[in-house]
């Protein structure tokens, strides 16, 4: 690997070479001011970071040391919330407070709605999200499983048609018309400003928002309920038009307001070609240049971002909607470093500073883009930090944020910041951690698997946890889930900020996140994440049936719901009893899982897919879902419900599984029968050392992992 020096700095050329040559021209940011800044972020505050990783060692050690010493004895909640206290753990909670972030775009402040997250490495991926900002309802209703099985082959008229009535429903629902259905009615057309439905008027008037064309037949209309926009598409030659009374061929619905383009969990980035990877796509979507060429049904193919849409207003003006997703950037957390460059002493950096300094800069092209489409129309710089362990954290990554924008030029407050709430010290300590940073804050989540896996590590001393599926239904997760929302609302977020809540994992279940996944905004969360843009045109159906706001406003008067006592209710199994056979399920499942994520992640570098469970079901799976499988596993081989012996059993037998499932992948490297390949002694290693892991994350492992597949 060839470095250069840069202020103090041994920078990987490939990096060094992307920073002067792509990121920082057109930038408004000199070289000279760019590499004295961020040497001076990176030995400023690389000791913090270090400082921070050590407390919460020193923390992590405390905990084990006293369940330990509890071990034998009924579990005392007093004495333990007593401790945590003692050691700086939980926090004392402040007085009463409102976030103070301004300059906060529509998408993230007044418009709830799907949200996509999605590996910026896969530019492809990439595209598709940002442009899912609208999508076809009659594709996506046809193309899943929402209406039954979905027909092979060509296009059946049968099913066809039960699409077209359930988009009827919809409208019906969303917007009704006065004294007559959509399912019914012959024409739409646009007198004196109203939309007129067979010369009768919507119920509700104002939810008429534009048209194209000619106003006594519109090529499409546009309505708006919610905040979210849906687009009846009308053209006599389409197929489906053709057949349709109204010569409606389609419902195009507004359906990723935000997507979250990710450096972190969903993509294994282990060198400087890797990161380099990353920020090129993150560039070509600030600068509205990425491009993706691939092909789909022996015909090649190029993808590009979507222009904005433009529409006639009512009242005759001009009425322009984005169409692509606002876009959020999630750097990596406080742990990692990258051995793409190194500090005076030689140490590899912090991931997560090099990030901050790098997407951030490459933000700049938008904010100095004057015409054509932007992805912040009000001057602001989206990041989400995750895996923050409480408020001391989240106040280093706002002093981070601030220094970055002191050495690019930009704005105090410019960067808003994204909190996930998916770490147990930053969960009992919410508030604290809002405060830290409520000039900035502009989302905030839950996140079940993480949260989950940190759960297990902090508690790993306490005894043996539940089943995975038990642990979902303790009184912890319903607690932590409802603090979240509850403490959003009574720190001002609503119509400020975000209020998230995590994924629908399974995207070839979309009749079951259909009917599920409405709890979502029900709880009061004005964006969820989902799996695929199919997926996010589906979940908006939720958010015109819910209004969210009105929902977040009823749960502000009620008050909180619950509190940290609750939160810090450990999910162990109370009923050990478990059949051999009710063991061995689990204890494979688990396996399954991390074999079928580690495999790829390593030997191919994917870091988030599709991968088949157990039960050859397509789950989304990253980071976050090995890591609880670890931990679980883990958990219960130190507290001998499993042997080491039935763990290696399980995966060998689990292996067999994986490599099944992947025989048609011509890049697949089988792990069995020798057992002894690099991303086998990986997923070994998550497992048996699994007790030891840094806040039982598997970026150490994998990383470490990957580099040496890499060579």
């Amino acid at each position: 690997m060839a470095r250069v020096e840069r202020n103090g700095l041994q920078v990987d050329d490939i990096l060094a070479g992307f920073i002067e040559t792509r990121a920082l021209p057109g930038s408004g940011t000199e070289a000279a001011a760019f590499w004295a800044g961020f040497s001076a972020l990176i030995h400023e505050l690389g000791p913090k970071n270090r400082a921070l990783l050590a407390k919460r060692e020193a923390l992590q050690e405390a905990i084990d040391q006293w369940h330990m010493s509890q071990r034998g004895r009924t579990h005392d909640p007093a004495a333990y919330l007593f401790f945590l206290r003692q050691i700086g753990y939980l926090q004392p909670e402040g007085p009463a407070f409102q976030i103070e972030t301004e300059g906060v775009d529509p998408e993230i402040a007044k418009i709830p709605g799907p949200q996509l997250v999605v590996p910026v490495t896969n530019a492809r991926y990439a595209l598709n999200a940002a442009n899912a900002r609208w999508g076809s309802l009659y594709d996506a209703l046809y193309g899943t499983d929402a209406l039954g099985t979905p027909p092979k082959g060509p296009y059946e008229r049968g099913h066809g048609a039960r699409v077209v009535a359930k988009a009827r429903v919809f409208l019906d629902e969303a917007f009704p018309i006065a004294g007559a259905s959509h399912a019914d009615v012959r024409r739409y057309h646009i007198r004196d400003g109203a939309l007129l439905i067979d010369d009768l008027p919507l119920m509700h008037p104002a939810k008429f928002a534009g048209f194209k064309g000619n106003p006594k037949a519109p090529d499409s209309v546009l309505l708006v309920n919610n905040g979210l926009h849906v687009e009846l598409v009308f053209d006599r030659a389409h197929p489906i038009g053709a057949r349709d009374q109204a010569l409606l061929a389609d419902v195009v619905i507004e359906s990723a307001v935000s997507a979250i383009m990710d450096c972190e969990d969903s993509v294994a980035c282990v060198d400087a070609a890797d990161k380099v990877g990353a920020y090129e796509n993150w560039l070509g979507l600030m600068q509205g240049t990425l491009t993706a060429s691939f092909d789909k049904g022996g015909h090649p193919m190029t993808r590009r971002l979507n222009e904005d849409r433009t529409f006639t207003a009512p009242d005759g003006g001009t009425k322009v909607l984005k169409g692509r997703a606002l876009l959020w950037v999630r750097n990596v957390g406080h742990l990692m470093t990258n051995p793409a460059i190194l500090d005076r002493e030689g140490r590899e950096v912090p991931e997560g500073l090099m990030d901050a300094a790098i997407t951030v800069l490459i933000a700049k092209h938008d904010l100095r883009r004057t015409a054509g489409a932007r992805n912040s129309h009000r001057g602001s710089v989206y990041v989400v930090k995750p895996k923050m362990h409480g408020p001391e954290e989240v106040a280093f990554a706002v002093e981070t944020m601030a220094q970055v924008e002191a050495f690019l030029g930009l704005p105090a407050n410019t960067v808003k910041l994204g909190i996930m709430d998916e770490e147990r010290r930053t969960s009992v300590n919410l508030k604290e951690c809002i405060r830290a940073a409520k000039s900035r804050v502009a989302f905030i989540n839950t996140g079940f698997l993480d949260r989950t896996g940190d759960e297990i590590h902090t508690s790993m001393e306490a005894g043996a946890f539940s089943r995975k599926d038990f642990i979902k239904r303790k009184s912890w997760i319903g607690a932590y889930e409802n603090q979240n929302v509850d403490i959003g609302l009574e720190c001002g977020l609503s119509g400020r900020a975000q209020i998230g809540k995590g994924m629908w994992a399974a995207p070839d279940l979309m009749a079951a996140m259909l009917e599920q996944k409405i709890d979502h905004p029900k709880a009061g969360a004005n964006c969820a994440w989902v799996p695929s843009p199919t997926a996010a045109t589906l979940h908006a159906l939720h958010y015109h049936r819910i209004d969210v706001f009105g929902v977040q406003a009823r749960l502000a008067k009620g008050g909180r719901r619950t509190y940290v006592e609750t939160i810090l209710e450990i999910p162990l199994a109370a009923y050990q009893k478990w059949t051999p056979d009710q063991i061995a399920r689990e204890v494979e499942n688990n396996a399954q899982g991390i074999l079928g994520y580690v495999v790829r992640w390593v030997d191919q570098g994917v870091g988030c897919s599709k991968v088949p469970d157990i039960n050859d079901i397509g789950l989304m799976e990253d980071r976050a879902t090995c890591r609880i499988s670890a931990q679980h596993i883990a958990n219960w081989l130190h507290h001998g419900v499993v042997s080491a012996g039935d763990v290696e059993a399980a995966l060998r037998k689990m292996a067999l599984v994986v490599d099944r499932q992947n025989a048609g992948d011509p890049l697949y490297v089988p792990m069995a029968p020798a057992y002894n390949g690099v991303a086998w002694n990986a997923a070994r290693d998550l497992v048996f050392k699994g007790r030891t892991q840094p806040s039982g994350y598997t970026e150490p492992l994998l990383h470490a992992a990957r580099l040496v597949k890499k060579g």
